[in-house]
């Protein structure tokens, strides 16, 4: 079975920095790197992290380019592009009251490529719980 995540930036943050993550993610990416796993990051994670550096909401002593550009290597992440249409339909996603644009791009990449979200942010899990798009807490 071929299982495909999206991570949210909020686990992009604990991986890199070797925080616990629930059992149930735990479990998911055990598997990451037999071929049967893969883990997806989305470019607006990248601006997300130079934004959290910028405004000193994170304490990292790489630039948020090495920061991003390490973290890419080392999990092996395939890196997914914001396109026009994932913009698009992150302005239309049915019964959404997240206001947050990055979490709504997110929103519309895992759809957009039938991805599962890796994420702690309560809005997404509602709104996965809702059915309007997959989700796993980590």
């Amino acid at each position: 079975m071929n299982r495909t995540y999206l991570l949210d930036t909020c686990a992009v943050i604990w991986m890199t920095h070797n925080q616990t993550l629930e059992p149930e993610a735990v479990v998911a990416l055990q598997n990451y790197g037999s071929g049967d796993l893969s883990i997806s990051v989305s470019t607006a994670t990248a601006w997300e992290m130079a934004m959290l550096l910028t405004k000193s909401r994170i304490r990292e002593t790489r630039t948020a380019k090495s920061w991003y550009d390490e973290f890419r290597r080392d999990s092996g992440a395939l890196e997914l592009p914001v396109t026009a249409d994932i913009f698009m339909a992150s302005c239309s996603l049915p019964n959404l009251v997240h206001k947050d644009p990055i979490d709504r791009i997110l929103i519309a990449t895992a759809r957009e490529h039938d991805l599962t979200i890796i994420t702690r942010d309560r809005a997404i899990l509602s709104y996965g719980v809702a059915g309007h798009v997959r989700t796993l807490a980590c």
